[in-house]
């Protein structure tokens, strides 16, 4: 029966309903990565030289960040610049979905 089961998931991988787990996975993740950033951005220790009011001075301030040697610091570096890829990556699957 194991290897039945084994054949049949083979034959429709790929092809099969999406589940609403998968919804779940997908939005859950997307909260984490969110708070994640948030934890980041309020526990790094901004360069006394620049502290941002806003997102966009955040950039501007990001070069400095890896400066200090923290793991806070080096990680919301990470976070800020990694953001925009993945943002524009789900902009992109949504945009393409209609073309496969």
């Amino acid at each position: 029966m194991g290897s039945r089961i084994f054949r049949r998931s083979r034959t429709y991988y790929g092809l099969g309903d999406v589940r609403v787990s998968r919804y779940f996975a997908l939005y859950a993740t997307q909260i984490g990565w969110l708070l994640l950033g948030w934890f980041l951005y309020h526990h790094a220790l901004w360069p006394s030289a620049c502290t941002p009011d806003n997102l966009l001075e955040a950039y501007k301030c990001s070069l400095q960040l890896p400066e200090s040697g923290n793991w806070e610091e080096a990680s919301l570096f990470s976070w800020l610049w990694s953001t925009p890829m993945l943002v524009a990556l789900e902009i992109s699957r949504r945009l393409n979905k209609g073309v496969r």
